[in-house]
């Protein structure tokens, strides 16, 4: 069942959830995590650098097939520990029929570091 729709908000708030493109370097299981996931290293291009993720992605990739692949993630949300590990971005993606993240990607390489519009 799908989520209701939000309310309504102004272009200005919408801007400031920074969403950008980067490209996975590194991809290792996570198995410290409460559920199944993986520890990411996504490179954002020269201005911003590589950042850490872990993102619950197990049901559909294995950490081999993802290193090169580019994915969105939002850069604003304050640090989250899982485990060991401080989480420095969030990984988007959408639900499968199950539930599981299906990851959000651009359908053609755009430069690392873009951000959303």
């Amino acid at each position: 069942m799908a989520e209701p729709i939000e309310p309504q908000i102004a272009f200005d708030e919408f801007r400031k959830v920074d969403m950008r493109v980067g490209t996975i370097v590194e991809a290792e299981p996570f198995p410290q995590a409460r559920k199944p996931s993986l520890k990411l290293v996504i490179d954002f291009g020269p201005e911003i650098g590589r950042k850490k993720s872990s993102a619950q992605l197990t049901k559909h990739y294995k950490p081999e097939e993802l290193i090169g692949r580019q994915v969105a993630a939002v850069l604003n949300f304050p640090p989250r520990q899982i485990g060991p590990m401080m989480s420095e971005v969030l990984t988007l993606g959408f639900p499968d029929e199950e539930g599981a993240v299906v990851l959000i990607a651009p359908n053609k390489k755009v430069p690392d570091g873009g951000r959303l519009f």
